[in-house]
C-alpha cells in the first residue's frame, strides 16, 4: 500500500492525464471512518480530475426510499450492510468515478474483491481526535446513538483499521485544508497507478 504523508508539491507527480489514462475504466473508492473525510475529499478529487463523484450511502437512501439512520432502525445492521453491498457492486460498474463509502462498507469481503477488481482504494486514516472533533458537528450517526462517541469511535478504530490497510492508498486526514489532503491523494494515486500494471478488465 502507497503512503502519502507530506503534502504534495506543486510540481506533484499526480497529472491527471495520466492518472485518467492508467486508470481507465476503474474508479477511485474512499474508505475510512465517518469524519475521516471522503465526502469532503472525494468531490475535491472528483473535481480536480473531472470525473462524476458519487456518495454511496446517499445512493442506498435512494434505493431505500429512506435515509441510512431509518434503515438501521427498521431492518437492523446487517439488512443495511446487504443493500450496501449490492449498491457498491452497482457503482463500481459504471467507472471511472470517485466514490465515497460508508465506515463498514470495506469491512465486507465480497465488496473488497469487487473494489480491487474495478478501482482504486483510497484509506483516509484519521486519529481518534480529530475523528470526535468532526462527527461532533452531524447528529446522523446511527452508530453513535446512546453511545459514548470515543468509546465507539476507539472500537471501530481497533476493529476497522487492520481491514481499512488493505486498501491500495493511505492519506492522513487531519486538521488541514482540504485541498492539501486532496492533492495528497492525486499523487498517490499517481504513485500506486505508475508502479501496478493492471490486467484489463472488461470494457477497459
Amino acid at each position: 500500500m502507497h503512503s502519502a504523508m507530506e503534502p504534495a508539491s506543486a510540481n506533484g507527480k499526480g497529472k491527471p492525464t495520466d492518472i485518467l489514462s492508467r486508470l481507465g475504466k476503474r474508479s477511485l473508492v474512499f474508505v475510512g471512518l465517518m469524519g475521516a473525510g471522503k465526502t469532503a475529499i472525494g468531490r475535491r478529487v472528483a473535481q480536480l480530475l473531472g470525473l462524476q463523484f458519487v456518495d454511496s450511502d446517499h445512493e442506498i437512501e435512494a434505493a431505500a426510499r429512506m435515509s441510512i439512520p431509518d434503515l438501521f432502525e427498521s431492518y437492523g445492521e446487517a439488512e443495511f450492510r446487504s443493500l450496501e453491498r449490492r449498491v457498491i457492486s452497482r457503482l463500481l460498474k459504471s467507472g471511472p468515478q470517485v466514490i465515497a463509502t460508508g465506515g463498514g462498507a470495506f469491512m465486507n469481503e465480497q465488496t473488497r474483491r469487487t473494489v480491487a477488481r474495478n478501482g482504486v482504494s483510497i484509506w483516509l486514516n484519521a486519529d481518534l481526535d480529530t475523528l470526535l472533533e468532526r462527527v461532533s458537528r452531524r447528529q446522523n450517526r446511527p452508530l453513535l446513538h446512546n453511545a459514548d462517541p470515543a468509546e465507539v469511535l476507539q472500537k471501530l478504530i481497533d476493529e476497522r483499521y487492520p481491514l481499512y490497510a488493505k486498501a491500495d492508498v493511505e492519506v492522513m486526514s487531519r486538521d488541514a485544508a482540504r485541498e492539501i489532503i486532496a492533492d495528497e491523494v492525486i499523487d498517490a494515486i499517481a504513485a500506486h497507478l505508475a508502479k501496478r500494471k493492471f490486467r484489463r478488465g472488461p470494457g477497459s
